[in-house]
Protein backbone atom coordinates (compact mmCIF):
# COMPACT_ATOMS: atom_id res chain seq x y z
CA UNK A 1 0.00 0.00 0.00
CA UNK A 2 2.83 2.38 1.03
CA UNK A 3 4.74 2.03 -2.45
CA UNK A 4 1.20 2.04 -3.99
CA UNK A 5 0.46 5.54 -2.14
CA UNK A 6 3.59 6.78 -3.12
CA UNK A 7 3.64 6.50 -6.78
CA UNK A 8 -0.16 7.73 -7.56
CA UNK A 9 0.69 10.31 -4.84
CA UNK A 10 3.12 12.06 -7.19
CA UNK A 11 1.60 10.62 -10.80
CA UNK A 12 -1.26 12.84 -13.00
CA UNK A 13 -3.91 10.54 -13.51
CA UNK A 14 -6.04 12.66 -15.02
CA UNK A 15 -3.11 14.51 -17.31
CA UNK A 16 -2.16 10.55 -18.30
CA UNK A 17 -6.24 10.77 -20.04
CA UNK A 18 -6.52 14.28 -21.66
CA UNK A 19 -2.98 14.48 -23.31
CA UNK A 20 -3.49 13.96 -26.96
CA UNK A 21 -2.59 10.46 -27.00
CA UNK A 22 -4.01 9.72 -23.61
CA UNK A 23 -7.39 10.73 -24.70
CA UNK A 24 -7.04 7.75 -27.56
CA UNK A 25 -7.17 4.93 -24.42
CA UNK A 26 -9.84 7.06 -22.42
CA UNK A 27 -12.40 7.31 -25.75
CA UNK A 28 -12.20 4.15 -26.42
CA UNK A 29 -12.57 2.95 -23.45
CA UNK A 30 -15.84 5.28 -23.04
CA UNK A 31 -16.78 4.14 -26.59
CA UNK A 32 -16.94 -0.06 -25.36
CA UNK A 33 -19.05 1.22 -22.02
CA UNK A 34 -21.52 2.91 -23.98
CA UNK A 35 -21.89 -0.07 -26.40
CA UNK A 36 -22.57 -2.23 -23.80
CA UNK A 37 -24.19 -0.45 -21.16
CA UNK A 38 -27.20 1.93 -21.67
CA UNK A 39 -27.71 5.13 -20.06
CA UNK A 40 -29.17 4.53 -16.92
CA UNK A 41 -27.54 1.42 -16.00
CA UNK A 42 -26.44 1.09 -12.52
CA UNK A 43 -22.20 0.89 -12.47
CA UNK A 44 -19.62 0.01 -9.67
CA UNK A 45 -16.26 1.08 -10.74
CA UNK A 46 -13.95 -0.27 -9.00
CA UNK A 47 -10.18 1.23 -8.63
CA UNK A 48 -12.26 4.47 -9.79
CA UNK A 49 -8.74 6.55 -9.78
CA UNK A 50 -9.38 10.38 -9.59
CA UNK A 51 -12.78 9.78 -11.44
CA UNK A 52 -11.97 10.08 -15.15
CA UNK A 53 -14.77 7.62 -16.03
CA UNK A 54 -16.97 8.10 -13.22
CA UNK A 55 -18.19 11.20 -13.24
CA UNK A 56 -18.16 11.35 -17.13
CA UNK A 57 -20.80 8.68 -17.13
CA UNK A 58 -22.47 9.81 -14.04
CA UNK A 59 -23.08 12.78 -15.65
CA UNK A 60 -24.40 11.27 -18.95
CA UNK A 61 -27.16 10.02 -17.11
CA UNK A 62 -25.29 6.33 -15.45
CA UNK A 63 -26.07 6.09 -12.16
CA UNK A 64 -22.58 5.01 -10.44
CA UNK A 65 -20.76 4.00 -7.36
CA UNK A 66 -17.14 4.28 -6.96
CA UNK A 67 -14.64 2.83 -4.91
CA UNK A 68 -10.43 3.79 -4.93
CA UNK A 69 -8.21 2.70 -2.38
CA UNK A 70 -5.63 5.52 -2.63
CA UNK A 71 -6.63 8.52 -0.35
CA UNK A 72 -5.39 10.57 -2.32
CA UNK A 73 -7.02 9.44 -5.27
CA UNK A 74 -10.41 10.31 -3.37
CA UNK A 75 -9.28 13.44 -2.54
CA UNK A 76 -8.71 14.57 -6.13
CA UNK A 77 -11.89 12.75 -6.80
CA UNK A 78 -14.10 15.15 -5.04
CA UNK A 79 -12.46 18.00 -5.60
CA UNK A 80 -13.90 17.56 -8.89
CA UNK A 81 -17.37 17.18 -8.07
CA UNK A 82 -20.29 19.62 -7.77
CA UNK A 83 -23.88 19.75 -5.71
CA UNK A 84 -25.44 18.36 -9.45
CA UNK A 85 -23.50 15.24 -9.28
CA UNK A 86 -24.47 12.11 -8.16
CA UNK A 87 -22.00 9.77 -8.22
CA UNK A 88 -20.98 8.28 -4.81
CA UNK A 89 -16.99 7.76 -3.92
CA UNK A 90 -16.01 5.69 -1.24
CA UNK A 91 -12.77 4.05 -0.24
CA UNK A 92 -12.49 0.28 -0.66
CA UNK A 93 -10.62 -2.55 -1.95
CA UNK A 94 -11.05 -4.35 -5.32
CA UNK A 95 -10.61 -7.78 -2.92
CA UNK A 96 -13.46 -6.91 -0.68
CA UNK A 97 -16.44 -5.69 -1.80
CA UNK A 98 -18.88 -6.96 0.66
CA UNK A 99 -20.27 -3.59 1.19
CA UNK A 100 -22.26 -4.39 -1.98
CA UNK A 101 -24.79 -7.42 -2.43
CA UNK A 102 -25.29 -10.07 -4.93
CA UNK A 103 -26.54 -9.25 -8.20
CA UNK A 104 -26.49 -5.70 -7.31
CA UNK A 105 -25.20 -4.01 -10.56
CA UNK A 106 -25.65 -3.77 -14.57
CA UNK A 107 -21.82 -3.04 -14.73
CA UNK A 108 -19.09 -3.47 -13.41
CA UNK A 109 -15.36 -1.54 -14.25
CA UNK A 110 -12.37 -2.50 -13.31
CA UNK A 111 -9.97 -0.22 -15.08
CA UNK A 112 -7.50 -0.21 -12.81
CA UNK A 113 -6.74 -2.89 -9.75
CA UNK A 114 -5.59 -5.78 -12.75
CA UNK A 115 -2.35 -3.41 -12.92
CA UNK A 116 -1.33 -3.77 -8.87
CA UNK A 117 -2.17 -7.54 -8.12
CA UNK A 118 0.42 -9.77 -7.58
CA UNK A 119 -0.96 -13.20 -6.84
CA UNK A 120 -3.27 -15.09 -8.81
CA UNK A 121 -4.85 -15.79 -5.70
CA UNK A 122 -5.59 -11.86 -5.66
CA UNK A 123 -6.27 -11.73 -9.36
CA UNK A 124 -8.92 -14.12 -9.46
CA UNK A 125 -10.47 -12.49 -6.20
CA UNK A 126 -10.92 -9.13 -7.58
CA UNK A 127 -12.65 -11.02 -10.54
CA UNK A 128 -15.01 -13.53 -8.30
CA UNK A 129 -15.95 -10.44 -6.20
CA UNK A 130 -16.73 -8.38 -9.34
CA UNK A 131 -19.10 -11.01 -10.58
CA UNK A 132 -20.25 -11.35 -7.57
CA UNK A 133 -22.13 -8.04 -7.64
CA UNK A 134 -23.02 -8.38 -10.94
CA UNK A 135 -26.34 -8.73 -11.89
CA UNK A 136 -26.94 -12.05 -14.07
CA UNK A 137 -26.89 -10.38 -17.65
CA UNK A 138 -24.41 -7.83 -16.80
CA UNK A 139 -21.23 -6.90 -18.26
CA UNK A 140 -17.57 -6.87 -16.57
CA UNK A 141 -14.67 -4.90 -17.86
CA UNK A 142 -11.68 -5.34 -16.89
CA UNK A 143 -8.09 -3.70 -18.02
CA UNK A 144 -4.92 -5.34 -18.40
CA UNK A 145 -1.57 -3.90 -19.07
CA UNK A 146 0.24 -6.05 -21.50
CA UNK A 147 3.61 -7.41 -21.48
CA UNK A 148 5.18 -7.17 -24.82
CA UNK A 149 4.69 -3.59 -25.22
CA UNK A 150 6.90 -2.93 -22.64
CA UNK A 151 9.70 -4.82 -23.93
CA UNK A 152 9.46 -2.48 -26.75
CA UNK A 153 8.52 0.42 -25.79
CA UNK A 154 10.54 1.49 -23.47
CA UNK A 155 13.32 -1.48 -22.72
CA UNK A 156 14.23 -1.39 -26.67
CA UNK A 157 13.89 1.68 -26.88
CA UNK A 158 17.29 4.17 -27.76
CA UNK A 159 20.10 1.99 -27.45
CA UNK A 160 18.34 -0.87 -25.53
CA UNK A 161 20.44 -0.09 -22.63
CA UNK A 162 17.39 -0.13 -20.24
CA UNK A 163 16.69 -4.35 -21.71
CA UNK A 164 19.86 -5.00 -20.89
CA UNK A 165 19.87 -3.50 -17.36
CA UNK A 166 16.26 -5.18 -16.52
CA UNK A 167 17.90 -8.37 -17.70
CA UNK A 168 20.86 -7.86 -15.85
CA UNK A 169 18.24 -7.09 -12.49
CA UNK A 170 16.65 -10.65 -13.21
CA UNK A 171 13.16 -8.18 -13.58
CA UNK A 172 12.85 -10.34 -17.38
CA UNK A 173 13.02 -14.05 -17.65
CA UNK A 174 13.85 -16.07 -21.04
CA UNK A 175 10.27 -15.84 -22.55
CA UNK A 176 10.90 -11.93 -21.86
CA UNK A 177 7.95 -12.09 -19.57
CA UNK A 178 8.35 -9.25 -16.72
CA UNK A 179 8.92 -10.36 -13.34
CA UNK A 180 5.75 -9.51 -11.53
CA UNK A 181 6.47 -7.85 -8.02
CA UNK A 182 5.21 -4.67 -5.82
CA UNK A 183 8.64 -2.77 -6.34
CA UNK A 184 8.10 -3.45 -10.04
CA UNK A 185 4.45 -0.99 -9.41
CA UNK A 186 2.94 -2.65 -12.43
CA UNK A 187 1.84 -6.71 -13.80
CA UNK A 188 2.03 -7.26 -17.08
CA UNK A 189 -0.03 -10.16 -18.55
CA UNK A 190 0.43 -11.79 -22.11
CA UNK A 191 -3.66 -12.86 -23.51
CA UNK A 192 -3.32 -16.78 -22.21
CA UNK A 193 -2.65 -15.63 -18.64
CA UNK A 194 -6.02 -13.57 -19.41
CA UNK A 195 -7.56 -16.22 -20.74
CA UNK A 196 -6.75 -18.79 -17.78
CA UNK A 197 -7.94 -16.21 -15.28
CA UNK A 198 -11.27 -15.95 -16.84
CA UNK A 199 -11.35 -19.49 -17.11
CA UNK A 200 -11.00 -19.73 -13.63
CA UNK A 201 -13.06 -17.51 -12.55
CA UNK A 202 -16.21 -18.53 -14.66
CA UNK A 203 -16.36 -15.80 -17.15
CA UNK A 204 -16.90 -15.50 -20.76
CA UNK A 205 -15.73 -13.38 -23.07
CA UNK A 206 -17.55 -10.92 -25.73
CA UNK A 207 -14.81 -9.07 -26.92
CA UNK A 208 -11.15 -7.98 -25.90
CA UNK A 209 -9.88 -4.67 -27.12
CA UNK A 210 -6.45 -3.00 -27.53
CA UNK A 211 -7.68 0.42 -26.21
CA UNK A 212 -4.18 2.27 -27.41
CA UNK A 213 -2.50 -0.29 -29.95
CA UNK A 214 -0.03 1.89 -31.55
CA UNK A 215 -0.94 5.06 -29.71
CA UNK A 216 2.39 5.23 -27.20
CA UNK A 217 4.55 4.15 -29.67
CA UNK A 218 3.66 7.26 -31.81
CA UNK A 219 2.74 9.49 -28.75
CA UNK A 220 5.30 12.27 -29.67
CA UNK A 221 3.76 12.65 -33.31
CA UNK A 222 0.29 12.02 -32.38
CA UNK A 223 0.43 15.07 -29.48
CA UNK A 224 2.04 17.39 -32.77
CA UNK A 225 -0.64 16.64 -35.27
CA UNK A 226 -2.90 18.88 -36.39
CA UNK A 227 -6.66 17.93 -35.90
CA UNK A 228 -7.37 16.42 -39.39
CA UNK A 229 -4.99 14.29 -38.88
CA UNK A 230 -5.66 12.98 -35.35
CA UNK A 231 -9.14 12.03 -36.13
CA UNK A 232 -8.20 9.99 -39.10
CA UNK A 233 -5.82 8.04 -37.05
CA UNK A 234 -8.83 7.93 -34.41
CA UNK A 235 -10.98 6.77 -36.92
CA UNK A 236 -8.15 3.87 -37.60
CA UNK A 237 -7.72 3.24 -34.33
CA UNK A 238 -11.64 2.39 -33.80
CA UNK A 239 -11.59 0.15 -36.63
CA UNK A 240 -8.71 -2.15 -36.14
CA UNK A 241 -8.56 -1.92 -31.80
CA UNK A 242 -10.47 -5.33 -31.97
CA UNK A 243 -8.57 -7.29 -34.05
CA UNK A 244 -7.22 -10.14 -32.02
CA UNK A 245 -3.35 -10.40 -34.06
CA UNK A 246 -3.13 -6.76 -32.94
CA UNK A 247 -4.14 -7.04 -29.02
CA UNK A 248 -0.46 -8.09 -27.82
CA UNK A 249 0.86 -5.30 -28.89
CA UNK A 250 -1.07 -2.90 -27.23
CA UNK A 251 -0.11 -1.62 -23.90
CA UNK A 252 -4.02 -1.57 -22.82
CA UNK A 253 -6.26 -3.88 -23.24
CA UNK A 254 -10.36 -3.93 -22.10
CA UNK A 255 -11.48 -7.52 -21.38
CA UNK A 256 -15.29 -7.29 -21.91
CA UNK A 257 -16.79 -10.65 -20.19
CA UNK A 258 -19.96 -11.65 -18.81
CA UNK A 259 -20.20 -14.57 -16.27
CA UNK A 260 -20.64 -18.27 -17.38
CA UNK A 261 -23.95 -19.58 -18.03
CA UNK A 262 -24.54 -22.19 -15.53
Amino acid sequence: MNILEEYYNSYNEDERLTIRHGQIEYLTTMRYIHKYLPEGSRLLEVGAGTGRYSIALSREGYRVHAIELIPHNIEVFRSKLTEEDTVVVEQGNALDLSRFADETFDGVLVLGPMYHLYTEEDELKALEEAKRVLKKDGVLMTAYCMNDPSVIHPCFQGDGQLMLDEIAKGNVNEAFHFRTALEEIFTLYRLEEIDALNRKAGLRRLEIIGTDLFTKYIQDQIDDWREEVFQVYLNYHFTVCMRQELIGVSHHTLDIVKKEES
